[in-house]
């Protein structure tokens, strides 16, 4: 481990910054016989209505495991005549590591006070970053186990994006928060984050017994440790009515599904009879074939029969004529 008390100061500008959509990074610069750049987004992070910085070590995989470095910031903003206009000063210094590679402002400054007040001269944007790091950590152990501390609440590193993220979005969610006990406060936090992860799935997938467990989270959180969760509340009103909706429209989805189902089974049967009923219409259409046929044949025979009876009679009276003649 190394130590460090030197403060580094690096200026860059940022022209046509008024057309800027996109972040826009800093050349690199060395502090602490470290590499650090600067990320400015223009439209803000996180939020969209002020202007955004942040500090950020480059390239953090190429380091070794368990790297860390500890460091103080402040970003300036100046005119062009290098006069210090506004200033932003980090109030401790923060750890930098695999988990958490950069740390900044997501409020740096209201985008229209950076438009009013003369910040950008011929669509300029000066910025200063001055950095001074006290610790450095080339290698060290990694158990993932590791915390630091974001607004009073130790964290463990895989949390700090989101804890700190969570107080960007709600400054105020832990001002009634009197615990001192590390443990619990950390508990605490815990119980938050899991209610928002909770909450933020898709309704449906959420079950009665989560959203009791929810409710009574709740209630623990802001009547016993004091924080300030009417968002939440709020977001645990609408996923209970979705839910409800999304419930109802399920079974009304399962019942026509069901209803589909007895359709194509009486259609089945139908189809069956159906079938059943041609088979027998075929059946009795060769039976009527047969018979005609058989009539046919009946015809020709009696046809034949009427012919010898008439030829028989036509022997006889001649026979008897000739008998006749032969008496006389």
């Amino acid at each position: 481990m190394e130590e460090y008390q030197e403060q580094t100061s690096f200026t860059f500008e940022i022209d046509n910054f008024s057309d800027k959509e996109a972040s826009v990074k800093s050349p690199k610069f060395s502090s602490g016989s470290c590499e650090w750049f600067v990320k400015v987004y223009p439209k803000g992070y996180i939020v969209d209505d002020h202007l955004s910085l942040y500090l950020y070590v480059p390239n953090p995989e190429s380091l070794r495991l368990g790297w860390k470095r500890r460091a103080c910031y402040s970003f300036v903003l100046l005119n062009q005549s290098g006069k210090e206009l506004f200033r932003k000063n980090e109030s401790s210094c923060q750890l930098f590591c695999a988990q958490f590679t950069s740390w900044g402002k997501a409020k740096t400054l209201p985008l229209k006070e950076l438009q009013e007040k003369g910040f950008l001269e011929k669509n300029k944007l000066r910025v200063k970053v001055e950095v001074k790091v006290v610790e450095v950590v080339d290698q060290g152990d990694a158990t993932g186990n590791e915390t630091l501390d974001v607004k009073g609440f130790q964290v463990l590193y895989s949390q700090a994006v989101s804890v700190s993220r969570l107080f960007l979005r709600h400054p105020d969610i832990a001002v009634n928060v009197r615990q001192k006990n590390q443990r619990v406060k950390t508990t605490y936090m815990n119980i938050l984050l899991d209610l928002i992860d909770t909450l933020d799935k898709p309704p449906h997938s959420i079950t009665e017994t989560e959203l009791s467990n929810v409710q009574s989270d709740l209630i623990e959180l802001t009547d016993v440790a004091g924080f300030k969760l009417d968002w939440l509340k709020t977001k645990l009103a609408e996923v209970t009515l979705e839910r409800k909706k999304a419930n109802a429209d399920g079974s009304l989805v399962r019942k026509l599904e069901e209803d589909n189902k007895n359709l194509k089974a009486e259609l089945d049967d139908e189809k069956v009879k159906s079938a059943t009923y041609a088979a027998k219409v075929l059946s009795l259409e060769h039976t009527v074939s047969e018979l005609k046929d058989e009539l046919k044949k009946l015809k020709s025979n009696y046809d034949t029969c009427a012919a010898k009876v008439l030829w028989l009679e036509h022997t006889v009276s001649n026979l008897k004529a000739k008998s006749n003649k032969n008496r006389n």
